[in-house]
């Protein structure tokens, strides 16, 4: 197979669903010789922030020294991003090796297993096991897919599991309640496993601190076990102080904007040092400093362009709009905001845009685009009239379109903001890059 026929055979497994246990990618795996085994690793889950923290850990791995692998999802502009080495997604030749290896294998469960053949990120996740196993490195940085519990990434005993936030989405699959959803997130945890948490609701804390206490693993907490200070935030810097029982950090600073960004650099420090005390290793503070100041995550309020300012964000559930808001009226409360913005509808998309069209100085235009397979774009013509707003909303169906028309409308000083899903501002990045 060339490279198109191997992503093609990889996005043609959507017609399966979601199987309802781990059985099929242990099977898989084991028909590979259990390459999960072979790995030294950090499992991370959680609602948003995921991408996020392991960005930063993996920035301070490597301001280390460190070869760091990362498994994430989903992909920006290739898929070849799910899988990388210090930030550098693997070649189109080693996807080939990869799925020419699986294939077969995947080819013999389908005939036995029928409709329980593994699922795309099954598969996805074989060939991140797989190429790490093949093709060492110091470390592995994995993000769950999806809750954790019955999450395919959820087949090995990673050294430190890293839960960083606990909101409403997915509640089809993860369920309806906080406490659900925090159950299925506490799934990673291991026995005897660290786990460090960022800033979680009450509901979902004790679940957390339950499972905890099951598996005897130590629970590391925000405002408790390690601490945020002395918040300072600038242009497009945000400036803070750590400390927990081990170290005092003063005069950190992120370029990812934010307050939610601190707490998620936050969540990777508390991590690196746990993880660096259970190998009894030495934690230098010019490392971590470096590290978090070169942190760059695409897609996460990312500029693509000065004069007018143009920004990108993956904001895609009600939490991490909440959060965007918030940066809104911190960083921008001087300046007006167009907001492009486009939703799928599996989403609590209504709520979302609320809560964005109530900002005294947002200029909103709801859009539309063509969402990933099986999932459509909500109809955002069908509910302008239930949308409160404090300037007129308007729909413009074709979103290049609606971002023309914004430009044309702002000053040099204003901000346009493209958000909604990750899906989306995946199709707009490649306009600028």
């Amino acid at each position: 197979m060339n490279y198109e026929e191997s992503l093609n055979f990889i996005h043609g497994r959507q017609k399966f669903k979601k199987h309802p246990n781990l059985n099929t990618i242990k099977l898989l795996l084991k028909k590979l010789n259990n390459p999960q085994d072979k790995i030294n690793g950090i499992h991370i889950a959680g609602t948003n922030g995921k991408g996020s923290t392991l960005a930063f850990l993996r920035n301070i791995f490597q301001a280390e020294g460190l070869k760091v692998g990362s498994f994430t999802s989903p992909f920006l502009i290739r898929f070849n991003e799910r899988i990388s080495v210090n930030g550098v997604a693997i070649s189109d030749q080693e996807i080939i090796e990869l799925v020419s290896k699986i294939k077969p294998i995947v080819d013999d469960m389908d005939k036995n297993l029928k409709d329980l053949g593994p699922t795309e990120f099954e598969i996805v996740t074989a060939m991140m096991f797989l190429y790490f196993a093949n093709n060492p490195v110091d470390i592995v940085l994995v993000e769950v897919g999806l809750g954790g519990l019955l999450d395919s990434t959820n087949v090995f005993t990673p050294k430190v599991s890293v839960i960083t936030t606990i909101g409403y989405d997915h509640m089809k699959i993860l369920g309806n309640t906080i406490g659900e959803i925090a159950n299925q997130k506490a799934g990673i945890i291991k026995d005897k496993v660290d786990c460090v948490v960022g800033k979680l609701p009450n509901d979902a804390f004790n679940v957390i601190n339950q499972v905890c206490q099951k598996h005897k693993s130590k629970l590391f907490v925000p405002e408790k076990d390690y601490f945020i200070s002395n918040c300072k935030e600038t242009s497009w810097k945000e400036d803070f102080s750590f400390s927990n029982d081990l170290v005092s950090l003063n005069n950190l600073t992120i370029k990812m904007l934010g307050q939610y960004q601190i707490d998620n650099a936050a969540c990777a420090i508390e991590t690196y040092i746990r993880y660096k005390s259970i190998n009894n290793q030495s934690i230098e503070y010019k490392i971590l400093k470096k590290g978090l100041m070169e942190t760059f995550w695409a897609g996460r309020f990312e500029k693509l362009n000065e004069n007018p300012t143009v920004v990108i964000d993956g904001a895609h559930n009600e939490p991490a709009i909440l959060e965007l808001s918030k940066l809104l009226k911190n960083h921008f409360s001087n300046n007006e905001i167009y907001i492009v913005l486009a939703i799928l509808s599996d989403k609590q998309y209504l709520k979302m845009i609320n809560t964005l069209a109530s900002i005294s100085n947002v200029h909103l235009i709801l859009t539309e685009f063509s969402g990933p397979e099986n999932r459509k774009a909500a109809d955002m013509n069908d509910i302008l009239k239930a949308v409160n707003a404090k300037h007129p909303v308007r729909f413009v169906p074709k979103w290049k379109l609606a971002i023309m028309k914004s430009v044309n409308e702002m000053s040099s000083n204003d901000l346009l903001l493209i958000t909604g899903s990750l899906y989306f501002i995946s199709d707009v990045r490649k306009l600028f890059y």
